[in-house]
């Protein structure tokens, strides 16, 4: 064997790097139990009910003070910190963690509407409008889908005219500018700004105290994949990841100040009596206004504002003014009260302009951030609303960008947890103005908000200097130390929209990774003892060659930040179906060689050298569809494809060349190396069989079932996930030993979510059901998901006839009925991954016939081996559609289908090549033979190696079937058809096509490409 010395050097240099990777683990290990001691140590501190939320915090602080701590150190080479170390091992995804994933569309609307100081030209609102649409259709980014659609508005003005008075664009934008111009320094500002927003969202995933969190920038969509593995708190994630931070310090107006409450109820009453005018009712006087005395600031008469025995007028329905039982005006910043399904009833009576006229010009409102707390302390769904007061810019007093440092302490003084600020120089000395200004103000309160929403408004009893302040609202442990996280990191300089969204409970995940190790070792297993039994000694090396691929693999998948999902592990699986293959055609063609009378060591030389034209041929084409899907993937279907990648990688050099140093060691130390066992000894040898006059039969048999498949296309159609359709998806548990009518639960769900398409099914895990909705899909408000849930939490209700706590329904780790794992698919993703799937396929068949073209030259090999791949294609998609509804398992169309599809494209012309290649060869030996009869002697050299392969795969793929997990089980499905298809098309329809579409075939350009192999005669 030539090249020994490079192969070995290689194989040591793997097999250090290997061994590093590895080794990564004990260091990070050793860290996290002792923070893990460090979190119970401290935990012990504080109160009980806090423990778990600072044992926690704990953890995570100890983790973070490791970050940048040597933890490991190779002498005069390096020293290694914590992360370092962490991300050099291999993450696990959600889908074997449990956690959630997010993608975020940044809000450039918005961000526009700001540049532009909210200018409200008619032509600049449409075009903002229509970028919106487009972009749910539309691989485009939002800024050149507004300049496409601002360009296309008849007689619009120029689009300096909208920007060019913003003072941040001065120097970039003046009136004199072209559209053009203009359009280049708005995608330069975009730009800026997502990459702001992206660095700042990683800040604030680090902080979050998830472990190997994955964070990405899609540039040209301006989205960002965020994936939290272990998250436990999903609302948290969310609120986390989607605040802004905006903490604005605000003076306030009491209730009592400037007639507030009483303009409130005078213009209620105004209300009030149109309403009797429409109604055509006499008018009668509802409200008596209370005077306000203008020192003490109370009602000079005890006289209720609204009268109990009168209907309320509009306003009063829905918000009840805050005065004290007396019917006094209460002395406070809050000027009243409403519940949280009625705050934006209020909000569009407060912004009438008649309204607004009667109130102070520097007044406005703003809502508390939580519930106001009831006589027992627990929270409600009633808001309090606050009367802020504006400077003259109508900014606020102060801002969070002063803010150098946040923390969560406990405040003995209060029992309760606040987050401790330190602001710097220039906000030290404001503060200390603001603060004595509102103490000698009669301690006028002063407003904290955040994100628009009153966290606090405490009274100042006395100037605060230093720069330190206190922000306290009720919070939690947890609460508290993510405020304190995410006012450090700061705000974020756009807002965002989630239009994906992803939870698998901890529970599914722990399931889900027990099953992928079921199917691991069972597909391993199988294979083996095959290999074994087949190929005696040579199954030993095959095996031996197997264990150290899956070594490498996982090796290199950590090496390159690779996170393992569901769809990862089933790449490894059918990996190890498909390392076997080059096992196979290089041991037929060794016991071919041995059949001719050769030495073993000859032969095994031979065997090789006569193997690497079809191995390199298979592995290309199946290396070709991996990198397509790759590259059009997304999220786990992308890591699916780089598994692939590695896989096939790692399996041509462990079976090809470490295999043949083992081989080649083996015997020329003397011991005996077999291919063979008796059982198999003359297995598939002297076949004789005419395959190509079957050729009408199996063109009969492939379109009946593809016509039949394409009409169920039209009529059926198909099972689309919620990732090509868009929606909601939620999987629902109920307990084991509940009967549950599919048929009931239907009609439940269907009827709360009315309106809405909406599906339930039984999913193949006992007792849980999917339910799939369009309902609020295109609602980008932030309680949609929330709304979405409670009407499913009422039509399960109204399906058992029972009440089902809330808290427990939507909790993935709760018990008895609830959600297991959640999904969200906006328009927008759901667009692109169709629109890239379809681009996958068509480019996968593109490549392939151009690699066949060119590999043999003529293109009737080209022809003959797409159209195989058209032919398996139509078949499993036909399968598809006939089946939905009718097996026991979802047959869905999504992503991880897609990717299957893919596998099976790579895995069919993988079987096709090595047939051609073997035609081609023996074009070259047997010149003065028929070509029906050449055709049909290759086949037949090749069925041994055809039969093997695809049982291997297959034992592999139906292990994954059956114990790989309901969310895989469709795409294992696919796999077990297309192994199957791929086979029989590979022989029945791949070679008699290319046969059909010639003459005779002559062998006069057999020699190109054969930089690997010398064929013998």
């Amino acid at each position: 064997m030539e090249g020994k010395g490079i192969i070995k050097f290689f194989l040591v240099l793997i097999v250090l790097v290997t061994a590093w990777q590895y080794f990564q683990y004990l260091p990070t290990a050793r860290v996290e139990r002792n923070a893990e001691t460090h979190a119970e140590k401290m935990a012990a501190t504080v109160a009980e009910d806090l423990r778990d939320d600072f044992r926690a915090q704990e953890r995570r602080k100890y983790l973070d003070s490791m970050s940048t701590e040597t933890v490991f150190s190779i002498p005069m080479v390096k020293d290694f910190n914590y992360d370092e170390l962490k991300k050099g091992q291999l993450g696990l995804g959600l889908d074997l963690k449990g956690g959630m994933s997010v993608v975020m569309q940044v809000d450039l609307k918005n961000y526009l509407e700001q540049l532009s100081n909210n200018h409200q030209d008619e032509d600049f609102r449409a075009a903002l409008e229509t970028a919106e649409d487009n972009l749910r259709n539309a691989q485009d980014d939002y800024i050149s889908l507004f300049i496409a659609a601002y360009n296309d508005r008849e007689g619009a003005d120029p689009l300096a005219s909208i920007f060019a008075r913003n003072p941040t664009l001065a120097e970039d934008i003046n009136l004199n500018s072209s559209n053009a111009e203009v359009a280049s320094v708005l995608r330069e500002k975009a730009n800026g700004t997502v990459n702001l927003l992206f660095n700042r969202l990683k800040e604030r995933v680090d902080k979050l105290g998830t472990t190997q969190p994955n964070i990405t920038l899609d540039a040209g969509r301006d989205l960002i994949l965020i994936e939290l593995p272990g998250i436990e708190n999903p609302k948290r994630a969310r609120d986390f990841l989607q605040a802004s931070a905006n903490l604005e310090f605000w003076k306030t107006y009491r209730a009592t100040d400037a007639n507030i409450v009483n303009t409130l109820a005078e213009f209620n009453e105004t209300l009030r009596q149109e309403e009797k005018l429409k109604n055509g009712e006499s008018l009668e006087p509802e409200y008596e206004i209370t005077e306000i005395d203008s020192v003490t600031g109370k009602a000079l008469d005890s006289v209720e504002i609204i009268d109990p025995d009168q209907e309320a007028g509009p306003l009063f329905q829905v918000f009840s003014p805050n005065v004290t039982q007396e019917g006094r005006i209460a002395t406070s910043p809050i000027i009243g009260f409403a519940a949280k399904n009625k705050k934006e009833a209020v909000n569009d009576i407060l912004a009438r302009q008649d309204l607004r006229a009667k109130l102070p010009a520097d007044l406005d409102f703003r809502w508390s951030r939580k519930g106001i707390q009831d006589a027992e302390n627990n929270q409600t769904n009633t808001f309090a609303l606050y009367a802020i007061k504006k400077d003259r810019g109508n900014n606020p007093h102060l801002d969070g960008g002063v803010v150098t440092n946040a923390q969560a302490t406990p405040d003995p003084t209060r029992g309760d947890i606040v987050v401790s600020l330190k602001m710097n120089n220039r906000g030290a000395q404001a503060w200390a103005d603001l603060t004595t200004e509102a103490y000698n103000d009669n301690e006028r309160e002063l407003a904290i908000v955040l994100d628009n929403e009153v966290v606090s408004a405490p009274s100042v009893n006395g100037p605060i200097t230093g720069g330190s302040s206190q922000i306290y609202g009720g919070f939690t442990l947890q609460e508290a130390d993510d405020l304190a996280n995410i006012l450090e990191v700061g705000k974020l300089p756009a807002k965002t929209k989630i239009i994906q969204d992803n939870v698998v409970g901890p529970s599914l995940g722990a399931d889900n990774i027990k099953s992928s190790i079921n199917s691991l070792g069972i597909g391993l297993l199988l294979v083996l003892l095959f290999m074994v039994f087949y190929y005696g000694t040579g199954g030993i090396v095959s095996i031996i060659a197997l264990v150290i691929n899956l070594v490498f693999i996982m090796a290199a998948l950590a090496g390159i930040n690779t996170v393992l999902t569901l769809p990862g592990v089933a790449g490894i699986v059918l990996t190890i179906g498909m390392a076997v293959d080059a096992n196979v055609i290089i041991f037929e063609r060794i016991r071919e060689e041995l059949r001719l009378g050769k030495t073993v060591l000859s032969a095994v030389r031979d065997g090789f050298k006569n193997s690497y034209s079809a191995i390199i041929d298979a592995n290309v084409t199946s290396l070709l569809t991996a990198i397509v899907l790759m590259v059009f993937g997304l999220g786990p279907i992308k890591g699916f494809a780089i598994v692939l990648i590695v896989g096939i990688l790692s399996s041509f050099f462990t079976a090809v060349l470490i295999g043949r140093l083992m081989i080649e060691w083996w015997i020329t130390s003397g011991k005996n190396m077999s291919f063979w066992t008796p059982p198999t000894k003359n297995a598939f040898a002297n076949i004789n069989f005419d395959w190509l006059s079957k050729r009408k039969i199996a063109y009969a048999f492939s379109g009946i079932v593809i016509a039949a498949g394409i009409v169920s296309m039209f009529t059926r159609k198909f099972e689309l996930g919620v990732d090509f359709k868009g929606g909601y998806s939620y999987n629902i548990s109920f307990p084991q030993n509940q009967d549950i009518d599919l048929a009931t639960l239907r009609s439940g769900v269907q009827g709360a979510l009315e309106g809405a398409s909406t599906t339930v099914k039984a999913v193949s895990t006992q007792n849980t059901f999917n339910v799939v909705t369009s309902y609020l899909i295109d609602d980008d408000s932030d309680d949609a998901g929330e709304r979405v849930m409670e009407q499913i939490h009422a039509g399960v209700q109204a399906a058992l006839g029972t009440d089902i706590n809330y808290d427990n329904f939507k909790n993935i780790e709760g018990d008895g009925v609830h959600i297991t794992s959640s999904a969200k698919v906006g328009p927008t993703i759901a667009d692109d991954i169709k629109k890239s799937s379809t681009w996958a396929t068509l480019f996968s068949l593109l490549l392939i016939f151009f690699y066949i073209l060119i590999r043999f030259n003529k293109w009737q090999y080209g022809v003959g081996a797409v159209a195989a791949l058209f032919h398996d294609t139509l078949f499993v998609l036909g399968i598809f559609s006939l089946g939905h509804g009718l097996l026991p398992f979802s047959l869905e169309i999504d992503q991880a289908f897609i990717g299957a599809l893919l596998t099976v494209i790579g895995y069919s012309i993988n079987d096709t090549v090595v047939v051609f290649d073997r035609i081609r060869e023996y074009l070259n030996i047997y010149t003065n033979k028929a070509k029906d009869e050449v055709i049909n002697m290759a086949v037949s050299s090749t069925i041994s190696r055809t039969v093997i392969t695809s049982l291997t795969t297959l034992f592999v793929v139906l292990v994954l079937f059956l114990f790989g997990g309901t969310s895989i089980k469709g795409m294992a499905f696919a796999l077990v058809i297309g192994v199957i298809v791929g086979t029989y098309s590979s022989i029945f329809v791949a070679t008699p096509i290319m046969a059909g579409l010639t003459k005779e075939l002559k062998a006069n350009d057999v020699k190109q490409s054969r930089r690997f192999s010398k064929h013998v005669g």
